[in-house]
C-alpha cells in the first residue's frame, strides 16, 4: 500500500483536530505519512477557553489540547514554532522559514484566521505592530499579554462588541479593571442578536462593571494612556484591547494561485482549486461561507479526515447549523440560526418573551412548528431545550412561552437514549455524537467522567451534560451492548 505524504498547515484547533482524526483512521501510519506545521512555538490549545483563562478561570496549561510527547506517540512529525511561507505546487514541496522543504501527495490548509485592525492613529507602532499597551485578543500569547498589562483598577478600552470583544471585557473586569466598550453599531453582537436582545445584554454586562460606547469609533490612540473617540470624547486607557473582527489567513494560498474569495474556496470535498490542495477551519470558504466557529471546523475535520485516509471516500461537508454562545462569567447566552427574523413576516412564527430587569431575553423561530432560529439570554433550561430541539429537527412543545421559560424541559427533552440514532449528535461544542459515547463505553469508560475524558462531551458550554448522564446510565443498564 503506498504512504501518502500529507502536510497539514497550521497546528490551531482545526489542524489538531485533522490530526487526531487522521490517526484514529490510521494509528500506525499504514496510509498517511503526516506532518503538522505551527507557526506559533507552543501545543495547540483550545481557543475558545482563552476568555476563562483572561477571567482567572482556567490557567493557561489547562487549555492546551495536547500533552508532550503527543506527537510521537501518535506518529506525527510535528514542527510548531516554524511558519510555512510557500507551497509550491509544481515541485509539490512546502517550504518553511527555517529553509526545510516538505514533499506533498497532499497538503491541508488550516491557517485560521487573523485580527483586522482599524486604522486608527497610534494603534500600530513604525514597524506596523500593535503599539506598547495594545493588543488584539486573538491567540493564547495575546491572552498571557492582556493578562500582563492588565492591573486592578486600572482603566483599559475594548474595540468592538462582538463576541471576542464582550468575552475579553468579562475577563478585565473579573480582574477588576474598569472596562469600557466602544462599539460602531447601535447594539452588541448584531450578527446573533436583534437589538432588543443586544440592549438587554449591554444592561447586563454594565451591571457587572462594563460600560459602553455606543454608536462612536476610535479616532486616536495614545497608548498607555487614553482613546479619542470620533465624537472628541476621551476615554481613560492603560490598555486596549481591539476585537474588531478577523480575516481569514489565506495569504499563503493567494500566494501560490489557488481561488481566494473572502477565504480559500472549497468544495463539499474541501478541495481548493488545485484537488491536491485542501482547506478547513477560519480560512476555508464553503458554498460562500467563512465560518469563525469551531464546530463547522471539527466536522471538517471529520470528512477530511475521511478523504485522506481512505475510510470513506464519498465523505462531504454539506455544511453546519451554528449555535454561538457567550463564555462570559455570569452571562448564559446562546444564539442560532434565524435570529433577525421579524414578529410579523408571513411563513414564520416567533414568540418573544423579555425581563431586561433581571436580565432575560428569549426568542425562539419556528417554521412548520421546528425550531429554525432562536436567542436565549439569562435561560440556561430553556437553551439547553432549545438547542437539542434545534439540533434534531424535532417539533417544538405547543406551549411555546413554557418552552422560553424552561418550564417544558422534561416534556422537549425526555427521551429514552435507547431511541436516539447512533448519529445523534449530543455534545456540539466537541461535534460528540452517540456512537462515540458508545464506542467509549465498550472500550472501558464506564462512567461520566471517564466518558468526558475520552470523548470530551461537556467540555465546551456544558449544557450537554445532562444527556451524557443518561447516555450512561442507560449504557450501565443495557444488554447486551449496541453495536
Amino acid at each position: 500500500m503506498t504512504v501518502r505524504k500529507v502536510v497539514i498547515i497550521g497546528y490551531g484547533m482545526a489542524g489538531a483536530r485533522l490530526a487526531e482524526e487522521i490517526r484514529t483512521r490510521d494509528p500506525e501510519g499504514a496510509r498517511v505519512a503526516l506532518t503538522v506545521v505551527g507557526a506559533e512555538a507552543h501545543p495547540a490549545y483550545n481557543r475558545v477557553l482563552l476568555s476563562s483563562v483572561l477571567a482567572g478561570g482556567l490557567d493557561i496549561r489547562s487549555v492546551l489540547l495536547h500533552e508532550p510527547g503527543w506527537a510521537e506517540r501518535a506518529g506525527v512529525d510535528l514542527r510548531v514554532g516554524v511558519p510555512a511561507t510557500r507551497v509550491d505546487r509544481v515541485a509539490r514541496v512546502v517550504e518553511l522559514a527555517d529553509g526545510t522543504r516538505l514533499p506533498y501527495d497532499a497538503v491541508v490548509l488550516a491557517t485560521g484566521s487573523n485580527p483586522w485592525l482599524p486604522p486608527v492613529e497610534g494603534l500600530l507602532d513604525e514597524s506596523g505592530r500593535p503599539a506598547d499597551g495594545v493588543v488584539a485578543f486573538r491567540d493564547l500569547d495575546d491572552c498571557a499579554r492582556i493578562l500582563e498589562a492588565a492591573r486592578p483598577g486600572a482603566p483599559a478600552v475594548v474595540l468592538g462588541g462582538g463576541l471576542l470583544g464582550l468575552e475579553a471585557a468579562r475577563g478585565l473586569v473579573a480582574r477588576g479593571s474598569m472596562v469600557t466598550v466602544v462599539h460602531p453599531l447601535g447594539h452588541l453582537m448584531e450578527r446573533q442578536l436583534d437589538p432588543g436582545a443586544g440592549r438587554v445584554l449591554a444592561d447586563a454586562l454594565n451591571r457587572t462593571g462594563v460600560e459602553f460606547r455606543f454608536g462612536r469609533f476610535a479616532r486616536r490612540c495614545v497608548p498607555g494612556s487614553e482613546v479619542e473617540l470620533d465624537d472628541g470624547t476621551l476615554v481613560p486607557a492603560e490598555l486596549v484591547v481591539v476585537s474588531t473582527g478577523v480575516r481569514p489567513a489565506a495569504d499563503l494560498a493567494r500566494d501560490c494561485g489557488l481561488h481566494v474569495e473572502q477565504g480559500v474556496v472549497v468544495d463539499d470535498a474541501l478541495r481548493t482549486s488545485d484537488p491536491r490542495i485542501h482547506a478547513l477551519g477560519d480560512c476555508a470558504q464553503h458554498r460562500g461561507v467563512v465560518n469563525g466557529l469551531v464546530q463547522p471546523a471539527w466536522e471538517q475535520a471529520t470528512v477530511l479526515a475521511d478523504l485522506l485516509t481512505g475510510a470513506n471516500p464519498g465523505a462531504r461537508y454539506r455544511g453546519t447549523p451554528v449555535v454561538t454562545k457567550l463564555k462570559a462569567r455570569g452571562i448564559d447566552l446562546a444564539s442560532l440560526g434565524e435570529v433577525h427574523v421579524e414578529l410579523d413576516e408571513p411563513g414564520a412564527e416567533v414568540v418573544r418573551v423579555e425581563d431586561p430587569t433581571r436580565g432575560r431575553y428569549a426568542k425562539v423561530v419556528l417554521r412548520d412548528n421546528v425550531i429554525v432560529g432562536a436567542i436565549l439570554l439569562g435561560t440556561p433550561d430553556a437553551a439547553a431545550t432549545v438547542v437539542q430541539l434545534f439540533d434534531r429537527g424535532l417539533p417544538a412543545p405547543d406551549d411555546r412561552v413554557a418552552l422560553l421559560l424552561g418550564r417544558s424541559l422534561a416534556e422537549a427533552t425526555t427521551v429514552n437514549p435507547a431511541d436516539l440514532p447512533a448519529s445523534t449528535l449530543v455534545c456540539r461544542c466537541n461535534t460528540v455524537r452517540k456512537e462515540q459515547l458508545v464506542t467509549a463505553w465498550n472500550g472501558g469508560a464506564r462512567a461520566v467522567d471517564t466518558l468526558v475524558a475520552e470523548t470530551r462531551a461537556t467540555t465546551g458550554c456544558g449544557t450537554c451534560h445532562d444527556l451524557v448522564s443518561a447516555i450512561a446510565g442507560w449504557l450501565a443498564t443495557r444488554k447486551p451492548a449496541p453495536a
